[in-house]
């Protein structure tokens, strides 16, 4: 599969062809990010490209959006706890400064992060860590994405079940 989805992560993920979706949510996509130098990094894309913001959405559409934010950082948190004893804790944001459809980041933090950086915002990291071939999706980080998508799905049967 080429990198085109890269230039459409929505639509791609609409029509089945972003290699990044962990999960179809309620509101959105659960991606894996592109880079893992915090790993678990992960993103919820909104279902729509043509949402830019929030507020965009009618009230019962931000509610599921925020709702699975709320999800998908919880899956993410309970894996990384799982597969790294050092994880932290997640940091959500929706900032929408650079792509302009409306997405959420979920970063975990850790431990072993610098110490000049583990508490200040992940966009403080230096530019070269974002572009790092070390830092790149691949296949090394196939456990996390299992592991992140098994917490979505266990959530997903709880809900079902109540």
């Amino acid at each position: 599969m080429s990198d085109g989805w890269r230039n459409d992560r929505i639509g791609s993920a609409l029509r089945g062809e972003n290699p990044t979706v962990l999960r179809r949510l309620d509101a959105g996509f659960a991606v894996i990010g592109d880079v893992q130098f915090l790993p678990g990094y992960t993103v919820l894309l909104a279902d729509d490209p043509a949402v830019r913001r929030l507020s965009d959405l009618p009230r019962h559409r931000r509610r599921d959006f925020l709702a699975d934010m709320d999800r998908l950082g919880e899956a993410v948190e309970r894996a990384c706890r799982r597969l790294d004893p050092a994880f932290r804790r997640v940091n959500l944001e929706i900032l929408g400064n650079t792509d302009d459809f409306l997405h959420a980041h979920v970063w975990p933090r850790y431990e072993w992060e610098p110490a000049d950086l583990v508490r200040l915002p992940v966009w403080l990291y230096p530019r070269g860590t974002w572009s790092d071939e070390r830092h790149r999706l691949g296949p090394r980080h196939d456990a996390l994405r299992t592991a992140i998508g098994e917490e979505l799905d266990r959530h997903r049967r709880q809900v079902e079940g109540q």
